[in-house]
């Protein structure tokens, strides 16, 4: 036992004393670089580049279709013609390949080729058109008048286009492949001759279509 005369020894420090401020502070510096590293690497959201407006026109089973039907679901849309020699069968083959490559289920992603050559390409031709590219239901073929169809490129899809034939003649058209979300916004617009770019689209429509590309 000390002597009254002997100072005591300090109390031993407890082991749940708070650490040191510098620790704490590594900690917050650890905290805050983390979640800016989580920032940067979440996928950004897709752009919105317009909205598609409203417009009705036929689909190949000769039902009419329009953007009423399509709002709620995410969709890709391209413009073809049945009797194009070179560039329309490579866009259909690539929405053929979008068909087999996107996820089936209760929500598809929908598939949406616009005639451009209404004065030929009736519900009839359309329909024999989609069985030889084998699409299925959620692949629609729509067409319409051809005033219909030039505003809804030139207003609409805003893609580039040009009605200087004569009526009988195809509306000249983009090889974009356009992108809408679930409320008729454009989301996206991708080279359809480019295989990069459809599957880049590809992964879009599904970021799209789950919610991370909102």
């Amino acid at each position: 036992m000390p002597s009254p005369t002997q100072p005591l020894p300090p109390p031993a420090k407890r082991i749940t004393d708070a650490p040191p401020r510098a620790l704490l502070a590594g900690a917050g510096l650890l905290i805050v670089a983390g979640a800016a590293a989580w920032i940067a690497l979440r996928p950004r959201p897709l752009p919105v580049l317009g909205t598609v407006p409203p417009f009705t026109l036929v689909e190949r089973a000769g039902t009419s279709m329009g953007a009423a039907e399509l709002a709620g679901a995410v969709w890709i849309a391209d413009f073809v013609f049945t009797r194009c020699p070179d560039v329309c069968p490579a866009l259909t083959s690539r929405m053929a390949g979008l068909q087999r490559t996107l996820p089936p289920g209760a929500d598809p992603v929908r598939l949406v080729s616009f005639s451009v050559d209404p004065a030929h390409d009736t519900p009839e031709v359309l329909r024999d058109y989609a069985a030889r590219a084998g699409a299925a239901d959620a692949w629609l073929f729509l067409t319409g008048p051809r005033e219909a169809m030039a505003a809804l490129l030139r207003d609409g899809f805003k893609v580039a286009w040009a009605d200087d034939g004569p009526p009988s003649a195809p509306i000249t058209h983009s090889d974009r492949f356009v992108l809408v979300d679930r409320a008729l916004r454009i989301r996206g617009y991708y080279h359809g001759s480019d295989p990069e770019d459809v599957a880049r689209l590809a992964r879009d429509a599904v970021r799209l279509r789950d919610g991370s590309g909102a």
